[in-house]
């Protein structure tokens, strides 16, 4: 496996995407770098969802490739190593916290010590035997994210993890973004809260399917002259930039 390869968390080659009558995704290329925090942003209907549900191989695509941590999108062998948080949290709400996350270490054959470590890595312990139908929605969020957080999976696909999230938990798991980061995961997020860019290493915007710009945000703005990372969107949307 060559240095470029070993850089590359995600590569998608002319992913293509229909729903019907309907092309989600039409061609797509891109490139999702090792060890970084890249935000997917981009308002509701760019097709968000439909890439990252690719990236993890549960969705089915009409075209092209997506090779993830170096093997086809999907591979048995990239259960272990891939952590997916969808918009709805994905827990029993029958069980604990605890025993939700016992559940999916079992499956995951994560050590048994990972459940402590999740907990306080989401900061849930002193929700742990608070049963999930009893927690708030953020709350529930949180559980999901400690689920694929088992394991220490290589790369982590976060579908707008921080939505109904009020500002001081939205500030605390941008913090766990980083400092998973920095422990050397890769992580893909999506969002369509402009503002929450500058906490990315690198932006993926997308609107129709299309991907509109692929950079830092410095040099989303240098390009653009705007100030901040919706104006540079709309500007590169009202040129026509793709």
């Amino acid at each position: 496996m060559g240095n470029e390869e070993l850089a590359t968390a995600v590569d998608v080659a002319g992913l293509t995407v229909r729903r019907g009558p309907h092309t989600v995704l039409d061609g797509l290329d891109l490139r999702i770098p090792a060890g970084r925090v890249v935000g997917l942003l981009g308002p509701s209907g760019a097709g968000k969802t439909t890439l990252l549900r690719a990236i993890v191989g549960v969705q089915q695509v009409h075209g092209g490739r997506v090779t993830v941590l170096g093997r086809p999108a999907g591979a048995p062998e990239l259960r272990r190593r891939v952590g997916y948080v969808t918009q709805a949290p994905s827990i029993y709400t029958d069980l604990t916290v605890t025993e939700n996350l016992r559940y999916f270490a079992t499956v995951l054959r994560a050590p048994s010590d990972d459940v402590d470590r999740v907990l306080d890595q989401v900061d849930l312990g002193r929700y742990a035997r608070t049963r999930a139908g009893d927690l708030s929605g953020g709350e529930r969020s949180r559980v999901s994210l400690a689920a694929a957080l088992l394991g220490a999976p290589e790369l982590l696909v976060l579908d707008e993890p921080t939505v109904g999230l009020d500002p001081v938990l939205r500030r605390d798991l941008w913090d766990l973004f980083g400092r998973l980061r920095d422990d050397g995961t890769s992580l893909l997020v999506s969002s369509h809260v402009m503002d929450e860019a500058s906490r990315c290493d690198r932006l993926l915007l997308m609107r129709d399917g299309a991907l509109v710009a692929d950079a830092t945000e410095a040099e989303l703005l240098a390009r653009t002259g705007a100030d901040d990372v919706e104006h540079a969107f709309l500007a590169l949307v009202e040129e026509g930039v793709r």
